[in-house]
């Protein structure tokens, strides 16, 4: 997999309007590969998170993203970079990719460790275009990825079961786009979407397997830390998060069946 350390990749032209950017997301879902390559089983997973830092007065004006580089099999960060760029999207549901994409590709342009799977804090395919934030980056890097969602965007599921590993399918338009999954006992689950290269039952083990005890899986949130002011994590796993299950909205009502892991912070606008 490639290094991205070119200072141009970061460089890229982004629509300036979010009809153009709508535009762009038509043009390319029909790019996105919805199976990942052959035998693909990751060690490293680079998760990524974004931000807007609020300054005095008034809302921010740029955008932090954290790259956190997670080693599955030793359950240990390899690497964990942060970068700071303007802000030039506004905020519309749907089109953060457009707003935070810029940071992220600069962030992953200093990383040393190879992408080899990107696991975004946002949507992959469960987006009204089949393009949320993990489809566009993958897509653009050429690296398999996955969407690994607070919320929902799109789409309807009934409520998994109340262990970890339970699941149900979330569907969008009479197409599964995702899965509803639990990644702690009693804890409010996480919404899975194959972002570039990437299928499902995939995308469900790469969720799973890089779980430590929390709602969200460690690259994820090690990057969340950092970027909302938190700080570095002890760089061993994590375990035995706080907080129960939260209330489900307009989610419909529950069949009984799975599992969990306790969030960080609250829901973001989903991506």
């Amino acid at each position: 997999m490639p290094v991205f350390s070119s200072p141009s990749f970061a460089q890229r032209p982004w629509p300036a309007d979010p009809a153009a950017a709508v535009r762009l997301q038509r043009e390319l879902a029909p790019q996105v590969v919805r199976e990942a390559p052959a035998g693909f089983e990751p060690r490293f997973v680079t998760g990524v998170d974004a931000a807007f830092p609020r300054r005095a007065g008034g809302a921010g004006r740029e955008c932090a993203a954290a790259a956190v580089v997670w080693d599955l099999r030793e359950r240990r960060v390899v690497e964990e970079v942060v970068e700071r760029t303007p802000l030039t999207f506004p905020y519309v549901p749907g089109l953060l990719s457009f707003r935070e994409g810029p940071a992220v590709l600069a962030v992953l342009s200093r990383l040393r460790a190879p992408v080899e799977c990107l696991l975004c804090d946002g949507q992959g395919m469960a987006h009204p275009r089949r393009f949320g934030i993990a489809c566009h980056l993958g897509l653009l890097l050429g690296v398999p990825s996955v969407g690994c969602a607070k919320s929902r965007l799109v789409g309807e599921a009934r409520e998994p079961g109340a262990r970890r590993g339970d699941r149900t399918p979330l569907e969008h338009r009479g197409e599964r786009v995702g899965t509803v999954l639990r990644t702690r006992d009693r804890v409010k689950p996480v919404f899975v979407s194959p972002g570039h290269l990437m299928d499902l039952p995939t995308a469900e083990r790469i969720v799973l397997a890089g779980g430590g005890g929390f709602r969200l899986p460690e690259p994820t949130r090690r990057a969340d830390a950092l970027v909302s002011g938190r700080g570095r994590l002890p760089a061993g796993a994590g375990a035995g998060a706080r907080g129960g299950a939260r209330g489900w909205g307009r989610m419909p009502h529950a069949l009984p069946t799975g599992s969990g892991g306790a969030g960080p912070r609250g829901d973001v606008p989903a991506r």
